[in-house]
């Protein structure tokens, strides 16, 4: 089953994901997520969503040499 997460990120991700130049996210494993899912990443200041919004498809999950409980994140 795919899922959808909707997820907060600062504004200079944001912008690097935007750019293509940043194509992981390091998350808490807080939502079971699964190569295949998706993943909403709408811009949050710190106080408010901004807008911007950008979704991007899990292609890869690892939890090598991470914090207990945390996860990398490749997608496109």
């Amino acid at each position: 089953m795919t899922i959808t997460h909707s997820l907060k990120i600062l504004p200079q991700y944001f912008a690097a994901v935007a750019e293509g130049r940043k194509t992981f996210e390091i998350r808490k494993n807080d939502r079971d997520f699964h190569e295949g899912d998706f993943i909403v990443l709408r811009e949050w200041n710190g106080q408010e969503f901004t807008g911007g919004e950008i979704a991007k498809r899990i292609t890869y999950i690892t939890d090598f040499e991470q914090q207990p409980g945390f996860v990398v994140m490749g997608f496109k």
